[in-house]
């Protein structure tokens, strides 16, 4: 599976919200399988959308074909887009879906990796932080995906924001020290993404 990820500000929230609505013609796509974002919580105007698709062919597909004109209403309503393409490479917790209906808050952890540390990286993932965030009481799904050069994404999804919340406290400095995040990581960002409801597909 791919994701893609845009990240943007909005400089006029109505028409952008006006032409987000326009999406909901995605699901007739060959290869769609879900979309849905919402606002940051931390930065004022920014935007974070996350759309899935069953490969990169048929998302390069869409893009060639569909993409333009779903994406003309939106035309000078936000500022600074920024996308990038990650390759699903295992669920935190099981069966991700994406779907999100059954979540109010996103969370995104976006890292870039020194590249003798990247096996590394994705093992503590998978061994240390993964078994963590699934036993968190608040956490519905998420996934860990990868794009070239040593880029990893993070996404997690949660019921709300005093359960991510309780999940930050209670364990993410002990983890980190576990799983030696400061000799893997380059670079770290991060967000939290209030979903907003009319902008799932």
């Amino acid at each position: 599976m791919l994701v893609k990820w845009i990240r943007c500000t909005v400089v006029d929230r109505r028409g952008f919200e006006r032409g987000q609505r326009k999406w909901a013609g995605l699901p007739g796509e060959p290869g769609f399988r879900g979309q849905g974002g919402g606002w940051s919580r931390g930065r004022p105007g920014v935007v974070h959308i996350f759309s899935f698709w069953e490969s990169r062919a048929f998302y390069d597909s869409f893009m060639a074909r569909s993409h333009d004109r779903l994406a003309a209403s939106q035309s000078g309503t936000f500022k600074d887009p920024q996308v990038r393409l990650f390759d699903h490479r295992f669920d935190v917790k099981t069966g991700f879906e994406p779907r999100f209906t059954d979540a109010d808050l996103l969370r995104v952890a976006h890292c870039r990796v020194h590249e003798e540390r990247a096996e590394h990286f994705a093992l503590m993932q998978e061994k240390v932080w993964n078994p963590a965030m699934a036993g968190s009481p608040g956490m519905v799904r998420g996934l860990f995906g990868e794009a070239p050069g040593h880029e990893f994404l993070i996404l997690s999804m949660w019921q709300s924001a005093a359960e991510h919340g309780k999940y930050r406290a209670e364990r993410v400095e002990r983890l980190a020290l576990r799983a030696q995040i400061e000799a893997d990581v380059a670079a770290l960002a991060g967000d939290i993404v209030q979903l907003e409801p009319a902008w799932t597909v």
